[in-house]
């Protein structure tokens, strides 16, 4: 599904090549500051490489409207914004930016079970912890049903129980609806326990993948 080649971001990243599959779960591991976060960027556009090429399902990156390929490619920042007003109303927001119609009150509580969030809809968002913020923005993610989740340190606010249950819940979700899964992730037992593929990034290089 992405292909990148001989790739050059500042000091950050310096990938030769590297494959990630279609609907597939792929985990991106390293240290802190190894480029994780960098890597993940780059595949929906947020920032744009200084050499090389990225390819998105054979197609050049750099020749993708990157509106078009961020409705199709959505990230999850380590930091999720959330906006104002309640729970409804942020899950609903990423449809209305992406063009898509409303979903009823029943979808979003499916969602809401699926993220392991326990709040009512009309909870305000000002009010819920960090963990708890975190996963109204993957909710709503989840519902603008892209072709890729590019999710960084999606779990990262969660003890390490909620943290198995949620991306249990969420990787069959998306295998289920035959997705593609890029995730960044500090646990290497989340790692192991439910990717396809694990790419290893160490100092800006791609030390493993397999």
């Amino acid at each position: 599904m992405f292909k990148l080649n001989n790739v050059v971001y500042k000091k950050i990243l310096y990938i030769e090549q590297l494959e990630i599959p279609k609907n597939k779960v792929t985990s991106i591991v390293g240290e802190s500051g190894s480029g994780k976060s960098t890597l993940l960027r780059l595949l929906n556009k947020l920032i744009s490489c200084d050499k090389g090429e990225i390819y998105y399902n054979n197609l050049l990156i750099d020749n993708i409207d990157s509106v078009e390929l961020r409705r199709k490619v959505v990230m999850l920042p380590q930091q999720p914004v959330v906006f104002p007003g309640n729970i409804k109303e942020n899950l609903l927001i990423g449809l209305k930016f992406s063009g898509k119609p409303e979903v009823g009150d029943d979808k979003l509580t499916q969602v809401l079970e699926m993220v392991s969030l326990k709040k009512k809809l009309g909870d305000d968002t000002e009010k819920l912890s960090g963990g708890e913020k975190q996963r109204v923005a993957l909710g709503r993610i989840i519902l603008m049903k892209p072709e890729v989740y590019l999710l960084d340190e999606p779990s990262s606010a969660l003890d390490d129980k909620t943290e198995e249950v949620v991306i249990e819940k969420i990787v069959k979700y998306i295998k289920s609806e035959n997705k593609t899964l890029v995730m960044v992730t500090h646990s290497k037992k989340i790692a192991l326990d439910y990717s396809d593929n694990i790419v290893e990034i160490d100092r800006g290089r791609v030390k493993n993948n397999g």
